[in-house]
């Protein structure tokens, strides 16, 4: 019997209104031992404290603050297109476990070590990811009926694997097994307590949820 058979994995748009109503509606049907979401403990206290970073204070912290701050500006100017600020979803599964007294976790690797896997990228995958980051500062009117989105997605996700092998490799990957890892040691926690069938929901970002999902089918209790 595989792992996957004791987790919901929710794959979430991270910007998307859609998606932070399927979380609310996951957690409130499904009634969960353990509520797992795609954040370490920094991205977990920025989200319950959000501050405006500036490009002079990431220029402060060199080459590691300002790939963050690109990062954080490609999610703000998509939580503008779609009406949703970036985080949405993991806040409402924040809320819920809070408001109804479910152990929380967060399962995601340490933000400061991805950005580390981030700066020691082949050289054209960083000066590629600068110039495709550079091009959110640009006002492009994208309004998109949400199936196109999705379409455009999956799209999106082939061609950067095509485009950046290494980085899909430390971004993708390496976090599905991370996380995949934690989820293992959060069903075998609660069997441990006695429960029989333990119910864990883990929201994650859409491009995770095949990979977490293949990884927990494929190990067994």
């Amino acid at each position: 019997m595989s792992y996957l058979r004791y987790v919901k994995v929710i794959g979430t748009m991270h910007v998307s209104p859609e998606s932070r109503e399927r979380v609310r509606k996951a957690i409130l049907e499904e009634k969960p031992h353990a509520i797992a979401i795609e954040l370490d403990r920094r991205r977990f206290y920025a989200i319950q404290n959000p501050q405006k970073m500036t490009f002079n204070d990431a220029v402060k912290y060199g080459r590691k603050g300002i790939i963050q701050y690109i990062l954080t500006k490609v999610e703000e100017k998509l939580g503008e297109e779609f009406g949703m600020s970036p985080g949405g979803e993991m806040k409402e599964a924040i809320n819920l476990a809070g408001l109804l007294g479910i152990p929380l976790y967060l399962i995601d690797e340490d933000i400061n070590v991805i950005t580390m896997k981030i700066l020691k990228a082949p050289f054209r995958e960083k000066l590629l990811l600068l110039l495709e980051g550079l091009a959110v500062f640009i006002p492009l009117p994208l309004k998109r009926e949400q199936k196109d989105v999705i379409m455009d997605f999956k799209i999106m996700m082939n061609q950067f694997r095509r485009r950046y092998p290494y980085l899909y490799r430390v971004l993708l990957e390496e976090r599905n097994e991370i996380m995949a890892r934690n989820l293992i040691a959060i069903v075998d926690s609660l069997k441990a307590k006695g429960v029989k069938k333990p119910k864990v929901i883990a929201v994650v970002g859409l491009g995770h949820k095949r990979g977490v999902e293949r990884i927990l089918n494929s190990r067994k209790v």
